[in-house]
């Protein structure tokens, strides 16, 4: 057994090395500069182009990036691996790879008005090379709703107290939009009193538990429940249960809704509020795993009671490479961030300066949260054979573990824990329908029939994303569709570090392109494999190639298996024959010597 606490130091004093070192030389490398106009000032219309002060901005852009994301893939990874292997690729790949990721595609938007990298690929390599990213972008949104959406349906069926406390969370939210943006009112007594309302709400939920139907053995005995029985008869209920199922088509419904709002009814004033539950939650487990350690006595000893290393196949009998690199995406590496930073966080920012500190320091932090994720799954250790229902509740539990080195009753921390893990879902879940919004409305353009009307207008483009979405879900396939995500969200990251690479040789032929271009390289080749091993063996030859799955698969879950199967061959195609334009773009800038200046080239002609 090892301490936790070595975790947090190794992940620590790696992210400290990075932040003080790296980022400073990229934002140097990239030439922020204050005396620049922002996109939000520039554009400012009230509704997208809004200018954010830096510490609303760092919440609402920390909150969307980081989702539950770095908080199940650790999760999965070290329930299959041992938690060595995922605390390397954390501590290593996260400022060498992730942080310069986020960085570089915040200040890429912000040199192109605020548009997206699909926008930014478009003007050197063409209309065909912008809207093939656009589509796997706009793709692995789906994946990205599907996920999310059933990440939170689990807890709230594990954890009904937190059902209550999000819906508390999302009505303060609301009026604290109100509060700051139509009744211009001060700015810290309203932080004070509605996070404190938040918190307030905490306890609401643990005192009102709501379920739709029967949930979890776990959840209290007075959980209030909406409806009688089981729900069974719900698609999905066989995989997970009636409770779970039902929960996932009403956050589907939320996400939609919510996605169709003003940012400042909910999503700046919701994030920022979010931003109090991490630096509780996740900054309050990292400090209580020290006094825990150190000084105190939790509920039990903060030690791992998970191997650090299963063996190369690990105990669901997948293969350490490449399954690690793409089941723990957010937390090293998430391209889904590129599109938060050149779909909102570009938009919203006030200072070219501001970049440092909410880029590359943003994803920092979202690797401390997937290290505490981590620690909690190490100290919990949850069955594997118990799927993604157990291992998923194991972030509160452990988390409530932890916080009991503050004397809070695991009663009070488990349930809070839970809450951090929803909202930080709830956040991305309703950010990545937006997104998927801007990404059809940029393919559209200007829309000129019905069908083009319908896909890019707010609801209708929601229910578009929604249904793969939920066609995806009810598959029941956790494991595979979890890693199809990080597969397809780590292609996207490479995509993304291929548009900086591009920026950056047709800006100025002396900027050195290797800090963009071998992450962009590796990620590539490791996620391209994932996928394709994927399609070919977790669905073909296991299930199609399967008498005894085929015998027993319902419709709903052939139907899942085909759509994950043609996804995953499209991504790989995408991203290779775009990697393939990019590459001749670079070549053909540095032989003509670059392009124009300060950091916004001439345009291609294609």
């Amino acid at each position: 057994m090892v301490q936790v606490i070595w975790m947090v130091v190794t992940v620590f004093a790696l992210f400290t090395i990075g932040y003080l070192g790296y980022s400073r030389y990229l934002a140097q490398f990239v030439e922020l500069d204050d005396s620049r106009e922002t996109p939000a000032h520039k554009y400012e219309d009230g509704q997208e182009y809004v200018p954010a002060k830096k510490p609303v901005l760092l919440g609402h852009h920390y909150s969307s990036i980081a989702g539950g994301a770095p908080i199940v893939g650790p999760i999965t990874a070290g329930v299959v691996w041992g938690w060595a292997p995922a605390l390397a690729w954390i501590a290593i790949g996260n400022p060498l790879l992730g942080s310069v990721h986020d960085f570089v595609s915040l200040s890429s938007s912000l040199r192109h008005d605020g548009k997206s990298i699909g926008y930014i690929i478009g003007e050197y390599v063409g209309e065909r090379g912008k809207n093939m990213l656009l589509w796997f972008a706009f793709l692995t949104i789906v994946l990205v709703v599907a996920v999310f959406a059933l990440v939170v349906a689990i807890v709230f069926n594990a954890y009904p107290e937190a059902a209550t406390a999000s819906l508390v969370y999302i009505v303060l939210a609301v009026l604290f939009g109100v509060y700051l943006y139509q009744l211009n009112l001060p700015f810290l007594p309203g932080t004070a009193a509605f996070v404190i309302a938040m918190f307030v709400g905490v306890y609401a939920g643990i005192q009102f538990p709501v379920a739709l139907f029967e949930p979890a053995a776990r959840a209290p005995a007075e959980t209030f429940v909406l409806f009688s029985g089981s729900g069974a008869w719900l698609p999905g209920a066989s995989s997970f249960n009636g409770n779970t199922a039902a929960w996932v088509p009403l956050i589907l419904v939320y996400g939609a809704i919510a996605s169709a709002l003003p940012v400042w009814v909910l999503l700046q004033p919701r994030d920022y509020l979010s931003s109090f539950l991490l630096y509780a939650g996740v900054g309050g487990a990292l400090v209580a795993i020290v006094v825990g350690t150190l000084f105190t006595t939790p509920s039990q000893p903060l030690v791992t009671n998970l191997e650090p290393y299963y063996g190369f196949i690990g105990r669901s009998g997948a293969p350490l490479f490449p399954l690690l690199f793409i089941t723990i995406a957010c937390g090293t590496i998430s391209g889904f961030h590129s599109l938060v930073s050149s779909g909102t966080t570009s938009k919203q920012l006030n200072k070219e300066s501001d970049a440092r500190v909410i880029g590359y320091g943003g994803m920092l932090g979202e690797g401390l949260l997937a290290t505490v994720a981590l620690a909690t799954v190490a100290i919990i250790a949850p069955d594997v054979g118990g799927g993604i229902g157990l291992a998923l509740p194991t972030f509160a539990a452990g988390g409530g573990v932890i916080l009991s080195s503050f004397g809070i009753p695991t009663s009070f921390g488990g349930p809070f824990m839970a809450l951090v893990l929803v909202s930080f879902l709830l956040t991305s879940t309703d950010t990545a329908v937006r997104l998927g919004r801007y990404m059809m409305e940029e393919i559209v353009g200007t829309p000129e029939t019905p069908v083009e009307e319908f896909a890019t207008n707010r609801y209708g483009n929601a229910f578009v994303q929604s249904l793969p979405a939920y066609i995806l879900i009810t598959s029941g396939s956790w494991l595979t569709l979890w890693q199809l995500f990080g597969g397809a969200n780590q292609l996207l990251a490479a995509l993304a570090l291929l548009t900086a690479t591009v920026w950056l040789a047709n800006w100025d032929d002396s900027k050195q392109l290797l800090s963009t271009g071998l992450p962009m390289a590796l990620m590539t080749t490791i996620t391209s494999l994932g996928l394709l091993w994927l399609a070919f063996h977790d669905n073909i030859y296991a299930k199609f190639m399967n008498p005894d799955w085929l015998d027993s698969a319902g419709t709903f879950a052939m139907v899942s298996a085909v759509v994950q199967i043609v996804l995953a061959l499209v991504l790989v195609y995408l991203a290779l024959s775009l990697a393939k334009i990019g590459y001749g773009n670079i070549r053909d800038a540095r032989s003509s010597g670059g392009g124009g200046s300060g950091g916004r080239p001439r345009p291609s002609d294609d």
